[in-house]
């Protein structure tokens, strides 16, 4: 690893990337083209002194899970995020693994679904793309990138959700979610991530270890959706899984027919975002 021909990557990517195109607002002058440093780092969940020493050659060698959010937040193209994880000194993602890297194209979509929630996930469920609209729906917590917003994680383990289910909508949820987990599995078996991240569930849940024991498999579908928001209050909402056939994701679409009242409570979302109205009107 040469750690600056690393940094010189990652400043000619930073360098090239459009703003708007990256979903920052316009502002009235930028003096260097392609995103500030803070723009990045924000972005890819890094502190703005972690990626500075990133690209003068300062930091040691970056782990995976650091590199996976900085070709997304620079929207690298597959083959130079391998390029990226090579000049860091690392393997690119291997053969029999499931595909977990957010290509611009799909970038790009999830920009342009404008009046829908749009999030991306992984074969384990992970949260590793959320527009703002799906943010403030479904929450901060419930979109943060890895762990903490696995949306299995959270469901197995009563983590506090916007999403409400009756026992058995859940069981229903449950029965499918563990099903697609091991389909996902069973195409993939050679993915030592997602078979950590099954074992983990397993000892973590005891819903989840009976209904994996059950051996059901069945491919992820798209159902309905009853969210309550704390200012906007109950949105029902259709939720629909779109595969991405360039790799293994997939994004969750949540929408609503147009003029009904759940189209326009998205719409209203959309206009505040996720700040809190009870704050403000204190304010």
């Amino acid at each position: 690893m040469d750690p600056n021909d690393l940094g010189s990557c990652l400043r000619t990517w930073r360098d090239r990337l459009d703003p708007a195109v990256a979903g920052i607002a316009p502002t009235r002058r930028r003096r260097t083209p392609g995103l500030r440093r803070q723009e990045v780092a924000t972005l890819a969940g890094l502190s703005v002194e972690y990626l500075a020493r990133l690209e003068q050659g300062r930091a040691a060698r970056p782990s995976a899970e650091v590199l996976g959010p900085l070709a997304r937040a620079l929207r690298l193209s597959a083959d130079e995020r391998d390029h990226l994880f090579r000049l860091a000194g690392h393997a690119v993602p291997g053969a029999g693994s499931a595909g977990r890297h957010v290509t611009p194209a799909v970038a790009r979509i999830v920009d342009r679904l404008g009046d829908a929630a749009v999030r991306v996930i992984d074969v384990e469920w992970n949260v590793v793309l959320s527009n703002p609209l799906a943010v403030a729906l479904l929450g901060p917590e419930a979109s943060a990138p890895g762990r903490p917003g696995n949306v299995l994680l959270r469901q197995f383990t009563d983590v506090p959700s916007r999403v409400v289910q009756t026992v058995e909508e859940r069981d229903a949820f449950e029965a499918h979610a563990v099903a697609d987990l091991r389909d996902a599995l069973g195409r993939f078996p050679g993915d030592d991530r997602l078979r950590a991240f099954v074992d983990d569930l397993r000892r973590t849940s005891d819903r989840f270890r009976t209904r994996w024991e059950t051996g059901a498999v069945a491919p992820s579908r798209g159902i309905l959706k009853r969210i309550v928001h704390p200012d906007v209050g109950e949105i029902v909402v259709d939720c629909d899984v779109l595969a991405d056939a360039s790799s293994d994701l997939r994004l969750v679409v949540y929408s609503a027919e147009t003029g009904t009242p759940a189209a326009r409570a998205l719409a209203l979302l959309d206009a505040i975002g996720t700040q809190d109205l009870a704050v403000e009107s204190a304010g």
